[in-house]
């Protein structure tokens, strides 16, 4: 079951560029890092994704290789099948030219549905020009410990990979933050007011909590901001019909996707989006500006949910918005520099 299943279940804009500089020679799994100062300026980011279940995650990729403040170094596959999400993270990458970025597999899980696989046929992870690492979570840990600043780990999905990099190098905790999609606070699926237990912490709710209570700086995007995210009319048309290679290979994945799974509630990939939780947690690597945070304690329950607590750790929440159609158009015009 993925995100979906769950949901059914549970009931100032900057110009959009690709950075193309190359990430840094590599021997092994150990990165090195050969950046330049300018590059410095930017955010070292590793993303952490389940693409290729729901769409959310293809569409949070396309923002963030469009966002000029983030400096990609390293993306995993977590949850189900994760060499197919490898697969489909490098034909991306490859679409959008930035075969500089490296791959990692991480934890494979079963019972993950695979709908976007259509896309993916016929391509294998050897066809990749750029570096693709067989341990991800290994991958993960040297390039944290390599860099020489603090790196952002972008977490939108269950978190197997991130628990597994804690327990081979605690010290990770001391070199980077967290931002996750994760949780439901006092919302849930679709702006309801009954809670819900998230797909990305239900399915690991151990790892979630071992994640959010490593002692590094830990901010979410939980239900109640990522959870009402979607593009409709001119906004959609404007990204449906943009030329841009990688945004047409989004679009062409959304189709295929409405197509393939289960849960898609009869959407219309000509008319309208999905819900795009995803696209929050990237925003959140580089800014808070249209979002309501708060502090608050939060616990991980056994099944899944993220409850307030005061004992707890405190985690940087955002639990509403303060203009969402301004985030609307930012994403817009970050897809499709226009």
């Amino acid at each position: 079951m993925n995100r979906r299943g769950f949901l059914r279940l549970s009931t100032g804009s900057v110009l959009s560029t690709i950075t193309a500089a190359c990430s840094g020679k590599r021997k092994g799994t150990i990165i090195v890092d050969t950046r330049s100062s300018d590059t410095h300026k930017m955010v070292p980011v590793i993303l952490d994704t389940d693409i290729g279940s729901d769409i959310d995650d293809t569409w949070a990729l396309a923002m963030m290789l469009k966002s000029p403040e983030l400096d990609v170094r390293l993306i995993t596959t977590d949850t189900g099948d994760t060499t197919y999400r490898a697969r489909l993270t490098a034909r991306l990458l490859e679409v959008a030219g930035r075969t500089d970025i490296p791959v990692g597999i991480g934890i494979p899980r079963p019972d993950a549905p695979s709908p976007q696989a259509p896309w993916v046929e016929g391509y294998a992870l050897s066809d990749y020009p750029g570096t693709v690492y067989e341990d991800g979570v290994s991958a993960l840990v040297d390039t944290i410990m390599s860099s020489s600043e603090p790196a952002t780990l972008v977490c939108i999905g269950p978190v197997p990979n991130i628990q597994a990099a804690l327990e081979r190098e605690p010290r990770i905790a001391e070199r980077a933050r967290f931002i996750g999609m994760h949780g439901s606070i006092r919302r849930g699926y679709d702006g309801s007011k009954t809670i819900a237990a998230e797909y990305n912490v239900a399915q690991d709710p151990q790892a979630c909590r071992a994640a959010f209570s490593a002692p590094w700086g830990v901010t979410i995007t939980p239900l109640d901001t990522c959870g009402i995210v979607k593009l409709e009319g001119e906004k959609y048309l404007a990204v449906r019909d943009c030329e841009d290679a990688l945004i047409q290979a989004l679009i062409e994945n959304y189709r295929i996707w409405t197509q393939n799974s289960a849960w898609t509630g009869g959407l219309d990939p000509e008319k309208e989006s999905s819900i795009l939780f995803d696209t929050v947690a990237i925003y959140l690597a580089f800014s808070e500006e249209l979002l309501v945070m708060e502090k608050l304690g939060i616990r991980v329950t056994d099944d899944g949910y993220t409850v307030i607590d005061d004992a707890a750790k405190g985690i940087n929440c955002s639990t509403g918005w303060k203009n969402l159609p301004a985030f609307e158009d930012f994403l817009v015009q970050r897809l499709t520099g226009c």
